[in-house]
This record gives C-alpha cells, structure tokens and sequence, in this order.
C-alpha cells in the first residue's frame, strides 16, 4: 500500500512539474523560432543590414540579463511567500517590482539613448554600418520601459505558478513583431501563392522596419503583462506603496546581485571566447556562429524546466518542508537527464542536416556538425547543473552559482581556449572541448553541492541545529 501511495505522489508531482514547464518550453521554441525568422529577414536585406543588427546584440544581451537577474530576486522572494501562504507579504514583494521596473526602466532607457550613437564603435563596427547600427539600437530600446515591466512582470508570475500568462504575453509579441516585420521591412510588392498576384503593401523601411517592428511589439508587451498583473488575484499590487521597503528590497537583492554579477562575467566570457574564435578564420567562425544557433533550440527543455524548478523550490522553502525539497530534486533530475538526453541525441543525430540549412559550404557543414556532436554528448550534465542551479535561485541561494560559473568560464574555458587556439593553433573543436570541459566542471560542483545537501537551505539549517544542540 505503501508503495501505491509513493507512486500516486510522484505522478501527482510529475504533473505538477510539467504543468509549469510546458508554457516555459513552448515560449522559448516561440522565441527561438522568431530569431530565426527575424534573421532570415533581415538577412535578405545584404550583409550590412545583418551586420548593423547583430553588431550590438551582446550589448542587449547584457541589458537584457541585468534585468532578468534582478527578476531572479523578486522571483525567489515571491515563491516563498507564496509557499508560506502569505498573501499580503507577496503583493508588498510585487510592489516593490513594480518600483524596480519603474527605476530600471527610466535608468537604462537614459543610458542607451544617450549612448547609442557610441556603441556600434566600441564595437568596433564598420563605420560605413556605424549610424545604421546606432539608429538600431536607438529605436530598440525606446520602450525600456515596457521591456523591463515584461522581464520582471513574468517572473514574478512565474513565481506564483503563473507561467501561463507570460507565455501568451511572449507569443503574442512574437507574432506581433514577425507581422510588422513583414509590413514594415519590404517594400510594397507583389505575391503569388497558388499562382495567384495579391499586391502586399509594404513601407520599405529596411534595418529601421525592423527596429520599429520589435518597439512596437515589446511596448504592447509591457502594458499587456501590466495590466494581467494589476488584475490578478493573488500578486495585484493595487493599493500598495511603491515607495522602497527593504524588508522586501534587501533579500531581494541579495539574491539578485551575485546573479547580476554571474551573467556579466559570463557574457564577458562568451565576447572573449568569440574573439578568439573569429582569429581562427572565416571557416572556423561560420561554422562556430552557425552551431551556436542550431545548439541553442536544443537547451531549451532544460531551461523551462529550471524555471518550474526554481518556482516549487521557493514554494517549498517558503513552506519549511525540507523533505519536499528533497523529492522535488529527486523527480526534477531524472525527467531532466531522460529529456536531455532526448534532446542531445536528437541532435547528434541532425547536426550535418541542420547545419546544411544555414551553409551551403561543406567546409563549414562538417566543422559544424563535428562541434555540435561533440556537445551533444555533454548536454545530460549540463542538464543536471541547470535543475539544481534553478532550484538554489528559487531559494535565494545565488552566491556559489555565480562562483562556480564564473571560475568555469575564466579558469576552464577562456584559458583553456587561449592555449589551445593561441599557443598551440589548434582549431574550432580544441575551443569546443574547452567549452565543454568548463560544463563538465559546473557539473561536478552542482553534483557535490547536492550530495552533501548544500544546495537546500533547510537541511544546512537542519544540521546546523543539530551541531548546536550537541
């Protein structure tokens, strides 16, 4: 009887796992699919629009992360509120959200603005691409503020077990933005499916179209998720001080600081490791730049699966049930390492076929699929690392993260990579093998986290007790 009543508990969790994964899961493919498109688009348009829209995407990508890390705060405090059944403290905690959107966004819409036009040239754009580039980032970041409202905003639905509603906010600016892409990027021509021509308005507006097409998009965004959590029931802030409290803003930011500190070490990281790629030549970057977006649809089970992790983790904290905690992680690693292990092979696999629809080179296609083999077989571990990563943010547990990423990324990766690629000339899969080499070191630092029982807060505190008491 017993044994029946273990197993209805863990289907019981299982669908609970799934039912928060799954909206996570599908927003990501979403996202990934209109990044392929929006390339494809701009893409048509020659190799200097391309150029002028990539040319500061790790500058959005670090704005973009130093917002998100400061969600991952509110997102832990929130969870365990939620956990402890105590409304009023998740609602002041939304409060407080809504007070950091309002400074983040204001903050770096006057940082971006007023530095757009410096950013393409110290990215060392070419100054043909220069104003193009500026006149890009410009125009993407007008809507900060909306922008910051959707990345906090959904954490903080997320972290209410909500995480349906930030999909359906997701989808619908992509498909806003693929829409007013098409509008706005091509000129007024004519179309003929099924041998039949329909004139197609179109603005011509080239790199701008596109930059207009994302404002837009990211501004409906905002105010949609706004007014979702106006309305909720459990998160609504209306009625609260948006004035600082730091009751709520201490922890908050405890939490989110080292995570800050992790994704612009990181990113840092990954603008080194690039730059000593590009050195390889214009085979081994193609190839590596290529593999890079074909790898990343293939991460992204694991991270909606992080985020259900992170969510019932505070959940379980906040109700002090460490043995729940224990279950969770002990249902999260398997369904993880059985889908990565889907998903590694999956692309094993596909890796030429794949590779064959971004490069008609077959230097580039075999050097490619020989990278992408390669980390395919890593993807299981680094799995694991994700779940238990996420489940230490969903705790407040964000310092060690941000030590071991960080010291894998400088200590394995870049110095590895120099070695391998500047020292000794060997090529793309030396640097890809340091790469993996430094998630394969992540992984053994989570995997010790977790068997001495680090990573939970609860247990630390249970036998922190029981030494006192002795």
């Amino acid at each position: 009887m017993q044994k029946n009543k273990r197993l209805k508990l863990d289907w019981k969790m299982i669908t609970i796992i799934m039912t928060l994964a799954w909206p996570t899961i599908l927003e990501q493919v979403m996202q990934t699919a209109v990044q392929y498109i929006d390339t494809a688009m701009v893409g048509s348009l020659g190799t200097q629009a391309t150029a002028a829209v990539g040319a500061t995407s790790t500058v959005n990508w670090l704005i973009g992360s130093s917002v998100s890390a400061l969600g991952v705060g509110f997102l832990s405090f929130i969870a365990r509120a939620c956990g402890a059944n105590d409304r009023e403290a998740a609602r002041r905690s939304v409060s407080q959200a809504v007070l950091a959107v309002l400074v983040v966004g204001v903050l770096f819409t006057i940082i971006t603005l007023s530095l757009s036009g410096m950013v393409p040239v110290w990215m060392q754009v070419a100054k043909e691409i220069q104003p193009l580039a500026a006149q890009y980032f410009f125009i993407l970041y007008l809507p900060m503020l909306p922008r910051a409202a959707t990345i906090i905003f959904g954490t903080a639905l997320r972290a209410a077990g909500d995480t349906k509603t930030p999909m359906k906010v997701g989808v619908a600016v992509n498909l806003i933005n693929v829409v007013l892409n098409y509008l706005l990027i091509y000129p007024t021509r004519t179309i003929s499916p099924f041998g039949l021509n329909i004139p197609m308005l179109g603005a011509g507006m080239g790199v701008i179209g596109a930059a207009v097409a994302s404002a837009i998009s990211f501004m409906v965004g905002g105010i949609y998720i706004t007014v979702v959590l106006w309305r909720h029931p459990l998160l609504s802030p209306k009625g609260q001080s948006i004035r600082p409290d730091m009751e709520i803003l201490r922890p908050c930011l405890k939490v989110a600081l080292p995570n800050m500190l992790q994704r612009f070490g990181t990113s840092l990281g990954y603008v080194a490791f690039a730059a000593m790629i590009n050195s390889l030549g214009e085979i081994s970057t193609a190839a590596h730049t290529i593999a890079n977006t074909v790898e990343s649809a293939f991460y992204i089970p694991g991270y909606g699966m992080q985020t259900a992790a992170a969510t019932l983790a505070g959940n379980a904290y906040g109700a002090k049930d460490e043995k729940r905690m224990r279950d969770l992680a002990a249902m999260f690693i398997p369904i993880e390492i059985f889908l990565m292990i889907l998903s590694g092979g999956a692309l094993f696999a596909s890796a030429p076929a794949l590779m064959r629809i971004f490069s008609e080179s077959e230097e580039v296609i075999n050097l490619g699929a020989t990278v992408l083999r390669m980390v395919a077989v890593s993807e299981p571990f680094y799995g694991f690392s994700i779940i238990i990563e996420g489940m230490m943010q969903g705790v407040g547990k964000t310092r060690e993260p941000f030590i071991y990423n960080v010291a894998g990324m400088w200590g394995v990766r870049i110095v590895g990579t120099f070695i391998c690629t500047q020292l000794l000339s060997f090529g793309l899969a030396s640097a890809w093998a340091c790469m993996i080499a430094h998630n394969l070191l992540i992984f053994v630092l989570f995997m010790l986290s977790y068997l001495r029982g680090t990573w939970n807060p609860l247990t630390a505190e249970r036998l922190k007790a029981a030494s006192a008491a002795n």
